[in-house]
């Protein structure tokens, strides 16, 4: 076997333990041995649509087999994966196909009609619908039926040497100039993230995780799925979070790994079934994209269930910090130490270390941090300075060396653990005529720890209002990136350059 990649992990597995579920879905399991087959399968099919090495392989939809058939097949072949956020708006998912130079995009039926919409913008050679072939789309069951292309399916192993340097993924990152940025993630990134997932985690062969955690976000793919497929445990996927349905499927499953960010365990917590639910099963928690509330681990400390935060980004495949069960309580608030393959410094301007107690910037290192940003060579040389990533957050470290993440240098929101850039949200917001300059900022909130407000000095007389504000931004952006609330001011504070100045914008108006 020449593949050294992700592609090769289903072949590899099923060498082992072919008759071990590996994916659960609405009452369907695949193990090991027909995900294998499955695989193997779409790769020749995707390679009869023209699918070669390098070649960009997107998928959109939400949780289902097919997103991890996809990942695996483009693997298999080469190819390189690029998954896209169900969340976003179509002028965006257009942007991030263009951008990408996508040539086959798989899709799900709820998103047929926004494929439609962006089909003209796109250049995408090839759409393949989970729903079945029909007007301008391949069925996607017909492809690993064989029935997708000249050469049909079926056939042998794919034996395409992958190494782990290859790129195997573009994963992109909302960008702080307003425009996302592919994030490339070599073969080698993920397997290395996931090594260490495995041993900081200590995960079992028969781990049962529940994804309820969208895939194409690097949290529930990279800290939880593939760590838990490269153990030979089980996944069990759901297309969206429920509380009410997390607690049967715990029950059904023995659920014994989940991954959330704070609103989601939240949202368990507050259901009248918390009080009387078995969760015996539940040996992992881990929580992202956001620190948790005190509240929030006393309550789920009640139930004998202790949280592993972390602290990650996309560009180092995630997991950067990690705070174990051991010092949970006893470094509470703290994101923890680097993973066992990482190393993390925390860095004066000058690049020179900062004393304990001293904040300073994340520098990240390690096999898992990415080669760069897609087709932006200077914004990928600025990200790293002397072979450290620079993450744009500042921390500082304990006595101890725990890292305790204070601020982001970056202005960015983080809203039920989705990023959200303001420099992205001002742009649209400007484009309305009314509006003569614009600033968004996060405000405190209850349910998702952080919404935006967007800050607007109007055109005068123009007779503006909030709502005719946020009235443009539906179907252009993300609905968690729209603003929850608008204030109209005279001016922006600006410095002598002419540069906008937040703090003084928060200090006023950054209150719930």
């Amino acid at each position: 076997m020449h593949n050294e990649g992700l592609g090769s992990w289903p072949a590899r597995r099923a060498r082992k333990t072919p008759h071990r579920p590996a994916l659960v879905h609405e009452g369907r399991t695949l193990t090991y041995a027909e995900l294998d087959e499955r695989v193997t399968r779409l790769a020749h099919g995707l390679r009869s649509l023209g699918v070669r090495r390098g070649d960009r392989v997107a998928y959109l939809g939400p949780n289902h087999p097919s997103f991890l058939e996809t990942l695996f097949a483009a693997g298999a072949l080469g190819a390189v994966f690029v998954p896209l956020n169900t969340r976003l708006a179509a002028p965006e998912i257009a942007y991030q196909l263009a951008d990408s130079g996508t040539s086959v995009l798989v899709h799900g039926p709820a998103h047929a009609a926004l494929v439609d919409e962006v089909r003209d913008k796109a250049h995408v050679r090839e759409f393949v619908s989970l729903a079945g072939s029909g007007p301008g789309a391949r069925g996607y069951d017909d492809l690993i039926d064989g029935a997708g292309g000249p050469g049909g399916a079926g056939g042998g192993p794919i034996d395409e040497p992958v190494a782990p340097d290859d790129l195997c993924m573009i994963m992109y990152t909302s960008g702080t100039t307003g425009r996302p940025k592919g994030a490339m993630l070599t073969h080698g990134n993920l397997t290395w993230n996931a090594i260490n997932v495995l041993i900081d985690h200590d995960l079992l062969a028969d781990e049962v995780a529940l994804v309820s955690a969208p895939l194409f976000h690097t949290a529930g793919l990279n800290m939880l799925t593939l760590p838990v497929l490269l153990k030979g445990g089980r996944c069990v996927l759901v297309s969206g979070f429920d509380p009410d349905a997390t607690f049967d499927l715990i029950a059904e499953h023995g659920v014994t790994f989940m991954f959330g960010v704070p609103a989601m365990f939240q949202a368990v917590a507050r259901s009248p079934r918390w009080a009387g639910a078995d969760l015996s099963s539940l040996r992992i928690l881990t929580c992202g994209g956001a620190p948790v509330p005190p509240t929030l681990i006393a309550a789920y400390g009640e139930r004998g269930l202790t949280f592993l935060q972390g602290y990650g980004m996309t560009e180092a495949a995630p997991g950067v910090l990690f705070l174990d069960a051991e010092h949970a309580e006893s470094k509470a608030g703290s994101a923890g130490v680097q993973h066992f393959f990482s190393d993390v410094r925390v860095v004066r301007p000058d690049m020179t270390d900062a004393g304990p107690g001293e904040t300073g910037e994340v520098v990240v290192s390690g096999p898992h941090v990415f080669r760069g940003y897609w087709g932006l060579p200077e914004q990928s040389a600025a990200a790293f300075s002397g072979g450290w990533f620079r993450s744009g957050d500042a921390a500082r470290l304990d006595e101890d060396g725990y890292a305790f993440i204070v601020d982001r240098i970056k202005d960015m929101i983080i809203s039920g653990g989705e990023n959200i850039y303001p420099a992205e949200v001002e742009h649209v917001i400007l484009a309305h005529p009314d509006v003569l300059e614009c600033a968004v900022i996060g405000v405190p909130d209850d349910r998702w720890g952080e919404v935006g407000r967007a800050v607007v000095v109007r055109r005068p007389g123009s007779g503006l209002t909030a709502e005719g504000v946020l009235a443009g931004l539906a179907g252009r952006l993300a609905g968690y990136k729209i603003p929850k609330s608008v204030v109209f001011v005279e001016a922006l504070p600006r410095n002598a350059t002419g540069k906008l100045l937040k703090q003084p914008l928060r200090e006023e108006y950054g209150t719930a």
